[in-house]
């Protein structure tokens, strides 16, 4: 397989797999807007209001934000200065490019492989009010870790190989 048509592949992937999570943290967005309304609800309709809530709405923005770390990685809009790239000759800015977004996809596996350490000890902690294992809310870290790589992974990939402006999605879908 020629690495432009590899490339073809593993952009369609990351699309397919960035489009999965946009709706994922939508989805965990939505429900904790409902979850606070709900806590702020009962507050005004009972003394003590529902405890529960601030909880469960940490838990729901934790891995909301932590998943939208893979998407900003898929559109490219994560945070960067382009002041001095953009003083740069194109051949450098390319170079520093590569750099960056190996630097990335190293720092994102380094997080993913020390997450899944910390889910682990999460077994043993418990929540406040839920008496859950934390393991489900530190695993945030290595799920989101290892999809922010990926995606730096394919856009690295994408970028660095030579395709057509059309086979490369400008648009999500």
């Amino acid at each position: 397989m020629a690495l432009s048509a590899l490339a073809q592949r593993v952009e369609c992937i990351g699309r397919q797999v960035n489009r999965v999570v946009e709706w994922i943290c939508a989805g965990l967005v939505a429900a904790m807007v409902l979850v606070v309304w709900l806590g702020v609800g009962a507050r005004y309709l009972s003394e003590g209001g529902l405890s529960w809530t601030e909880e469960l709405a940490r838990y729901l923005m934790i891995w909301a934000a932590l998943l939208a770390v893979s998407c900003a990685a898929w559109w490219r809009e994560h945070v960067g200065l382009d002041l001095v790239p953009g003083l740069l000759p194109a051949a450098v800015r390319r170079g520093l490019k590569l750099v960056i977004d190996l630097l990335c996809v190293g720092f994102f596996a380094f997080m993913c492989i020390y997450g899944i350490d910390m889910a682990i000890e999460g077994r043993s902690q418990f929540s406040t009010l839920f008496g859950l294992s934390m393991e489900l809310p530190f695993a945030a870290v290595p799920v989101s870790s290892a999809l922010a790589a990926f995606q730096f992974g394919v856009r690295t990939l994408t970028d660095f190989v030579e395709l057509p402006r059309a086979e490369v999605a400008a648009t999500p879908y």
